[in-house]
């Protein structure tokens, strides 16, 4: 089965196979495995030794979203989100709920926020200190870039929270050309092509000590977090993590490193992404994003028009063509979306642009166009 999802992703026999073993995460022969993970993390986002730490969290990127919310904005504080897509409505939702004061900067899902409109919204409110940007989103495939977001937050004297949950490995982050990044939050299970369990903040260690008694939550703060790790040593998880997916990880960067890093791994991705872009077309249906707009971790398509199609029954005769991607789209109007990333070649993207023709054949859907 070729699994063309957002994450968790496909990943490699050899990361796999790091998951058939017991391991007692305390002990000393697994600590340098994790230290060495959080070292090789750090070095990926562009982060400092003395200047930035690496934090995990175990759980999803929500878990780690929420902890980055609660350790670097006081209750009361707030911060201001582009709301251009479906994963920032969820952080709208976990500032809300951690009790923060959130401004929402509404926007179309299909086009990124500009530099223009960060500007606009704290040059408005001197009381926002933080903003909180959604790097790709998952629900579109549009990217909001910190090279653009970074220098006008940096310009205003404020903070930004950088959640790249589904494009960090593939989209180039540098924090020693960011110093205005409190953080970056990502996932083991999404581009890095490890497997899910494990949510990762690379912080400022300044950000970090400044925020004592921020967070109002145990589990979520980032702070003890670092202070168990000065304490314990850095090749020590502070409760017990999901230790074989550590395992398989550390696996995973190794064959990352072997591909060639960040770029090689962009460049598989932007070809699959053309690959299944213009495949998609080729085939009559019409993609969510216009190309400039397009980012390389997922394609969204719209749902054709046809009567005769409909997005659970395609699943399953996509899924019988050996190719399993998302029931569910997370667009304002009907889409379905079709993953880039993840242990998956351009002659595999050939195939399941076959197999989406196929399967549009098998259900008798003729008329392709957008609904």
């Amino acid at each position: 089965m070729l699994l063309l999802i957002p994450g968790p992703v496909q990943t490699r026999p050899e990361t796999r196979a790091a998951l058939a073993q017991d391991i007692a995460p305390w002990d000393n022969d697994f600590r340098p495995t994790y230290a060495s993970i959080r070292d090789r993390v750090r070095a990926i986002a562009g982060g400092q030794e003395g200047v930035h730490a690496t934090l995990p969290l175990q759980g999803c990127g929500h878990f780690i979203m929420e902890a980055a919310i609660r350790t670097f904005i006081p209750a009361g504080g707030k911060l201001l989100i582009p709301q251009n897509g479906a994963y920032a409505d969820r952080a709208v939702r976990l500032a809300t709920e951690c009790g923060r004061q959130v401004v929402a900067l509404p926007g179309p899902d299909t086009r990124p926020v500009t530099g223009e409109e960060i500007d606009a919204a704290l040059a408005a409110d001197p009381a926002i200190t933080h903003v909180a940007v959604v790097h790709h989103e998952t629900g579109s495939g549009m990217v909001n870039d910190p090279e653009v977001i970074g220098p006008v937050v940096r310009a205003r004297g404020r903070r930004l929270i950088l959640d790249s949950v589904s494009a960090f490995g593939a989209l180039p982050v540098d924090l020693s050309a960011h110093p205005e990044i409190d953080v970056v939050l990502f996932t083991s299970g999404k581009c890095l092509e490890g497997l899910p369990g494990i949510g990762f903040a690379v912080a400022r260690i300044d950000s970090v000590t400044a925020a004592a008694g921020n967070a109002g939550s145990w589990s979520f703060d980032l702070l003890d977090v670092y202070e168990h790790a000065v304490r314990a040593g850095w090749g020590s998880f502070r409760f017990t993590p999901p230790v074989q997916a550590l395992a398989a990880f550390g696996v995973a960067l190794d064959l990352y490193a072997a591909e060639g890093g960040q770029p090689a791994r962009l460049a598989r991705y932007r070809e699959n992404a053309r690959i299944l872009y213009d495949g998609v077309r080729g085939l009559g249906l019409t993609p969510y994003l216009e190309p400039r707009h397009q980012g390389p971790v997922i394609v969204t398509v719209h749902q054709p028009a046809d009567p005769r199609f409909a997005l659970q029954p395609f699943v399953d005769a996509l899924k019988a063509r050996g190719v399993l991607i998302s029931n569910f789209y997370n667009t304002k109007v009907p889409t379905f979306r079709i993953g880039c990333v993840g242990a998956i070649t351009p002659e595999q993207m050939r195939g399941a642009v076959a197999a989406i023709g196929g399967a549009l054949d098998d259900l008798g859907v003729s008329r392709r166009e957008a609904a």
